[in-house]
């Protein structure tokens, strides 16, 4: 019995020594992958100490053998664009990858307008979605993870996932777009890396090696490793969750009435009358933070009827739960997503029939979002939702209490925190370039983003060690309430610095200012962003030297009596006022920088800009808010220029 007992916990020891010496592959190394083309190509993975390890890949076969802590890396020879292709993996362990395609890699990056699904643009581009059928593009989504502790080995795990209608649902909008456009143009494989989290600024980005040359965050970060520090933080958090949870306790009157206020049997009374869409602070109810029920009933024809049905709630600050008829359709927990809730073919009935809305606000105004969509559909027929609805308050939190530090600490909003781990464990992945879309979360401080930008650009250039690898970003879209006078914008500032960037290497900038929304902080054209990010890619990655990638970028300025002739870059076939009539959008400064509006036309490619009661005009400005409203300076070619002053050096 001992001998038996002895042998087994041998054959024991013996086999957790080989399932813990198996070789295993980074997330991104796997099924259905796309591999950069004509390069040579970095391959790892973990083992057992000084295990050896067979490839065999593309008829040719690699042998090799994990260091002294297991790690293990090997090149593969160039290959041309192809596929499919698999890869045998063999040590004390058999791995198969299948499915490999060899085209070009694109390594997508930033905030929530890179991450943001075509799932939320379904409605605008259905055609599109119908028609996603492209086995060649590939997209790997990296979900969010965050530290500033240490730089990790590899990703979250992730698949990667070829194009189809139900796949691309969950493709990064404008990544989808960018890829599909040079798809159908060189016809060769492309891989989409998405690597984006909502909200997050440029500096989680940065490696802790970049940000040394941004003082501040270099300073932040050394603040954050300090454990004393840190030790503080999670006890601010953790007080600021208690107080936070304390004054929104459950005590909604809709909720914990003998008859719910949702529920068909409940008699509305004394409620109040509301214009929706709308915020309730503009309505009546000033500086309240709680939850609001909102209800309205509405008759349904019998077509409407026994049919599946769509129900549309614009956009609500900020969550909401839906009811129709007493049956939960459908709830959001945040602001940002449309609502957008399907009813299932029992639940309407013909004649008198409720919609109600319950919404919970914290901060801010809280409501309904204007000029978004509002109806019910089916069966062909909508029923528009605007107008007179009713409205009862259910409750009222406390006002907000803070503890003492920092009790909102978010780990993915500092330096090097995303950088970590959802950039760092992919860098030896050989990539075409790299796609960028960010900046709203640094709004605030567009002056910073003069360093940070081309900050991240040389970090991320010097990780991959490939050279200048092309760099193509988005500037920021036009957004907020329109400003019908001059004046300063921190979005125009951030766009700014995003134009001054193009002055790096190997660069180059979507301009989207025309494809923003006042009332969206995420617009649903991601087609155009797409679309021109792709034309940036073309130039800078592909050499295409008769492409016209940009609209028109400001060049220089020369002072003729009291008109201003302004030069650009990117005219293509030349300068145009988009729809006709009048250049607008110009303004005009002596050296008070006291900016009038301006008049301007085109000459010879060229732009005059005066205004009579400016005698000595010393500045220019072109779209400088945040929404530019009537910019339409564009080249032959159907680009935007890009928003300027030329006060700046």
């Amino acid at each position: 019995m001992n001998y038996l007992l002895k042998f087994s916990c041998l054959l024991l020891v013996f086999a957790v020594q080989t399932v813990s010496g198996q070789v295993r592959l980074p997330q991104l190394i796997s099924d259905s992958m796309v591999l950069q083309r004509d390069t040579k190509l970095n391959l790892w993975g973990w083992a057992s100490p000084n295990e050896k390890i067979k490839i065999a890949f593309n008829g040719k076969t690699y042998r090799l053998t994990a260091d002294n802590s297991g790690k293990w890396s090997v090149v593969l020879s160039a290959m041309k664009a192809g596929g499919p292709y698999q890869m045998n993996i063999d040590a004390t362990n058999h791995i198969v990858i299948h499915d490999i395609l060899v085209g070009d890699v694109w390594f997508c990056s930033g905030q929530s307008n890179m991450v943001l699904p075509m799932e939320r643009v379904k409605e605008k581009y259905p055609d599109e979605i119908a028609d996603a059928s492209y086995p060649q593009i590939r997209n790997f989504f990296i979900p969010a993870a965050s530290d500033i502790a240490k730089v990790h080995d590899d990703l979250p795990p992730g698949k990667w996932k070829e194009a189809t209608p139900k796949n691309v649902l969950d493709f990064g909008a404008a990544a989808y777009f960018f890829a599909k456009r040079l798809y159908n143009k060189y016809h060769v494989p492309i891989g989409i890396i998405n690597a984006s989290v909502g909200g997050t600024p440029i500096q989680a980005w940065i490696s802790e090696e970049g940000i040394k040359v941004i003082p501040q965050y270099a300073g932040r970060l050394a603040q954050l490793k300090d454990t004393g520090y840190m030790s503080r933080i999670h006890t601010a958090v953790s007080e600021q969750a208690a107080l936070d949870k304390g004054r929104t306790k459950p005590n909604d009157k809709g909720l914990m009435a003998p008859v719910k206020w949702y529920d068909t049997a409940y008699v509305a009374t004394n409620w109040h009358h509301f214009w929706l869409p709308g915020y309730w602070a503009d309505q009546g109810v000033s500086k309240l933070n709680g939850v609001v029920w909102f209800r309205k009933e509405i008759t349904v024809p019998a077509a409407m009827t026994g049919k599946p049905a769509k129900l549309f709630v614009g956009r609500i600050v900020d969550a909401d739960q839906t009811y129709v008829n007493g049956v939960l359709v459908g709830n959001v927990t945040y602001q940002y997503p449309p609502r957008r809730y399907e009813i299932p073919a029992n639940l309407l009935k013909t004649g008198k029939n409720v919609i109600v809305v319950r919404v919970e606000n914290t901060a801010g105004k809280g409501g309904f979002v204007a000029d978004k969509p509002y109806y019910l559909t089916a069966g062909g027929q909508t029923i528009d939702l605007r107008g007179d609805w009713q409205y009862q308050v259910g409750q009222v939190f406390e006002p907000v209490k803070h503890a003492e530090g920092e009790g909102y600490f978010m780990l993915q909003n500092e330096p090097a925190s995303l950088y970590n781990t959802m950039v760092a464990p992919l860098v030896p992945y050989r990539i075409k370039g790299i796609l960028w879309y960010q900046g709203e979360a640094n709004a605030n401080k567009p002056k910073e983003y003069e360093a940070l930008l081309p900050a991240l650009i040389a970090d991320w250039r010097m990780k991959w060690q490939e050279g200048d690898i092309p760099f193509i970003y988005a500037q920021l879209p036009n957004f907020m309430e329109v400003q019908y006078s001059p004046s300063e914008s921190l979005w125009a500032e951030l766009r700014e610095a995003q134009l001054k960037t193009l002055a790096v290497p190997n660069t180059a900038m979507a301009v989207t200012i025309d494809a923003g929304e006042w009332n969206d902080i995420h617009p649903l054209d991601k087609k155009d962003a797409g679309e021109r990010l792709a034309l940036g890619a073309e130039k800078v990655a592909y050499g295409d030297a008769d492409v016209v990638y940009s609209g028109p970028i400001y060049k220089s300025a020369k002072v003729e009596g009291n008109k201003i002739v302004l030069s650009f870059d990117q005219v293509g076939s030349g300068l145009v006022v988009k729809g006709g009539g009048e250049l607008a959008q110009f303004a005009i400064a002596g050296a008070d920088k006291k900016y009038v509006w301006a008049n301007a036309r085109i000459e010879n490619d060229k732009v005059i800009v005066w205004n009579d009661e400016v005698k000595q005009p010393l500045y220019v400005r072109y779209a400088w808010a945040d929404n530019p409203e009537g910019a339409n300076l564009y080249n032959r070619e159907g680009l935007p220029a890009s928003p300027f002053t030329t006060d700046t050096p």
